[in-house]
């Protein structure tokens, strides 16, 4: 983390979700003062805030609220010089069932994000996007200005996000980073994802139910996802820029497959299931980045290995399976 953000306050949206509590936790050890914004529920659940050391946990200043409301989220922005945007609808296949759901989170929800830190005067404000925006790749490797196609409602939902942040980097100045990661794993991550998907099954038994063996995903672990995301707070270069955080390097759903088999030293069985795979139009085939922007204007490069983020996946999952079930397919 860059020192100009040591002592500086810094709102994390989506903080009780995957990618936001490794977030969270990084933020908290590099000395900036974090409140994390988490959706109000009746059972006080802060996600995946509750998996981080007691420590980290008692100097965040948790709130409760909705990006969806507005208000909240203006209550939420005051006071903080930063924000990193994470809350999100992300399950496609839910996307297919309640589109109206993901459109509200993420375009509308992006909206109230963006005029309360325009309103508060943040320094800047750090936008999640995602590789999914792009859509099956018609040319390899894909960089940032590769062609944006909806393959599914939640990709359109995210297309919408990421140019309403850019119309108002254009329109008021606000300083926005749109920050694109490819598909990111590790702990806290839910069974939902390709990788959890897997490695729950294995570590349960001997039979692996998955969708589609051939699209092929640029994995990067969350360690290093969450260092770009440190990165684009202080860059002075990154303003109005989008910028993908990816390895460069892409496998198979079967691959994968292969290597928790071979890393688990276990033979796995692979049964496919109509119903966890995509419409054939919106399945999206393959994802392969180019790391060339983020190393050029963050500083950023991955520094985990598949095999090695997957090895530290499987030992976190192994030490809290009762977390994850196989006895259906999430959504």
């Amino acid at each position: 983390m860059v020192d100009d953000l040591r002592g500086g306050s810094v709102l994390v949206t989506g903080a009780g979700g995957f990618i936001g509590s490794h977030l969270t936790r990084a933020l908290v050890r590099s000395g900036a003062r974090v409140r994390a914004l988490c959706r109000y529920n009746a059972y006080e659940s802060q996600g995946a805030l509750e998996w981080l050391e007691p420590d980290v946990r008692a100097e965040v200043d948790v709130v409760t609220g909705d990006v969806r409301d507005g208000e909240s989220v203006q209550q939420a922005i005051r006071g903080c010089d930063a924000v990193c945007h994470l809350a999100a609808h992300v399950g496609i296949p839910y996307s297919y069932a309640n589109p109206r759901g993901f459109f509200e989170t993420n375009v509308l929800g992006s909206l109230n994000v963006a005029r309360g830190a325009l309103d508060a005067g943040a320094t800047r404000v750090v936008h999640t996007s995602t590789s999914e925006v792009y859509g099956s790749a018609q040319r390899l490797p894909m960089t940032e200005d590769h062609p944006l196609e909806a393959q599914s409602p939640y990709a359109a939902s995210k297309i919408g996000a990421d140019k309403l942040m850019e119309s108002f980097y254009r329109s008021f100045g606000l300083p926005v980073v749109i920050l694109r990661p490819f598909n990111t794993f590790g702990p806290h991550q839910s069974a939902r994802a390709i990788v959890p998907t897997i490695v729950s099954q294995a570590l349960a038994g001997p039979t692996v139910r998955v969708g589609s063996l051939w699209p092929r995903r640029d994995l990067t672990f969350v360690d290093d996802t969450v260092a770009g995301f440190a990165a684009a707070l202080d860059a002075p270069e990154a303003v109005g820029r989008t910028i993908q955080l990816g390895t460069g390097r892409d496998h198979s759903v079967g691959e994968l497959v292969e290597l928790v088999s071979r890393l688990l030293d276990k033979e796995l069985e692979v049964e496919q299931e109509v119903a966890r795979m995509r419409p054939p139009d919106s399945e999206v085939d393959r994802l392969l980045s180019s790391p060339d922007r983020a190393r050029a204007v963050l500083g950023w490069w991955p520094t985990v290995s598949l095999e090695d983020g997957l090895s530290m996946t499987i030992d976190w999952m192994r030490d809290h399976a009762e977390r994850f079930s196989t006895r259906h397919f999430v959504v």
